[in-house]
């Protein structure tokens, strides 16, 4: 297999190549472009979120012009405002700019997330026991995707602008996450609740990224207090994960079309963060290898493109957020090397 970094590079080029517009001057949803083309929001938090990985990995400061591109070209698509229907959208979107704040140090990254956070409280109601809700239409559909992310986001803002209320939200936001979306036996995350407002939880809709953001708010508050319990529980959802979700082999199979294909990539970016935290990790550290290897030596099309299927290239319309899923995941096992 050639060298992960150089894999990283030709699914980054790829992504600039065939998803950036030109005239629209903000990413695509999908390649060949669709003649119409929806306003996904969150996915462009993605995209984002994969740009400073480029940057990161390689200090090519052609990465921050795209991130500011893509910045600029998604503010004006979604109206001028990063402010959404979607509390989850919105979420993403904050956790992408409190990032660029920490690689860049601009404030305006910062601000505009305390600007996003302050919209995103309004989550909060009683509906099911407390718990963020998904979107401002639907205010009792409370889901782990609307939760956990802002849960990361409060711990995270603390631990930057040191306010009190910020830990304060964190800490009431995860406690209801796990209290209402956590198996207690074997730490396996839910996604929601209440959804078609009959008060039940959706067992079926298992999915990799409800994982993933449950491991990153847990990390931050072991982060916080020093509390390793909830390290350890970060721990325990991350490999029940590959319990439940991956195959044999440790390969995450495609979860579905549309949104569903960017939720590996969320999943291994927050199990990547896990395995800094401590050296009990080494068997995660194998499954992003596992699944990056897939990708590089099955998954890649000619075109240096990913599809959902990760063990096979796909060579039809490829989606931004199939594409985004890989070149995360590739980003995450890069950092950690080819041995």
């Amino acid at each position: 297999m050639k060298k992960i970094e150089e894999v990283c590079e030709r699914a980054q080029y790829a992504l600039w190549n065939r998803f950036w517009d030109n005239e629209k001057e903000v990413f695509v949803n999908h390649y060949p472009v669709k003649e119409e083309e929806s306003w996904i929001y969150w996915w462009h938090a993605h995209a984002l979120d994969a740009l400073l990985d480029g940057f990161v990995r390689t200090k090519e400061n052609y990465y921050l012009e795209r991130f500011e591109a893509e910045y600029e070209g998604a503010f004006r698509e979604n109206g001028g405002t990063f402010l959404h229907n979607w509390y989850d959208d919105m979420e993403w979107m904050t956790l992408a700019l409190i990032r660029a704040f920490d690689i860049t140090g601009e404030k305006r990254y910062i601000e505009q997330a305390v600007y996003i956070w302050n919209d995103i409280k309004t989550a909060w109601n009683d509906s099911c026991g407390g718990g963020m809700a998904w979107k401002k239409d639907q205010l009792d559909y409370k889901n782990t995707p609307a939760n956990a992310p802002a849960a990361i986001i409060a711990f995270r803002l603390y631990q930057r602008l040191h306010r009190e209320e910020d830990r304060e939200w964190g800490e009431k936001i995860l406690k209801w996450n796990l209290d209402h979306l956590m198996d207690p036996d074997t730490c396996f995350i839910w996604d929601g609740m209440n959804r078609l407002g009959d008060g039940k939880v959706d067992y079926e809709w298992k999915f990799t990224y409800c994982q993933g953001v449950v491991i990153g708010a847990a990390m931050e508050y072991a982060r916080i207090t020093n509390n390793k319990e909830y390290l350890d529980l970060a721990g325990k959802v991350a490999r029940r994960a590959v319990t439940e979700l991956a195959d044999a082999d440790g390969i995450f199979p495609y979860e579905g079309p549309d949104d569903c294909g960017l939720f590996r990539g969320i999943y291994f970016r927050y199990v990547y963060e896990l395995t800094q935290e401590s050296s009990e990790y080494e068997d995660l550290k194998e499954i992003i290898k596992k699944n990056a290897r897939m990708i590089a030596e099955n998954g890649m099309n000619k075109d240096g493109l990913v599809g959902g299927d990760w063990r096979q290239k796909s060579e039809g319309t490829i989606d931004l957020a199939q594409h985004l899923s890989a070149v995360m995941t590739l980003e995450m096992a890069a950092k950690l090397g080819d041995s």
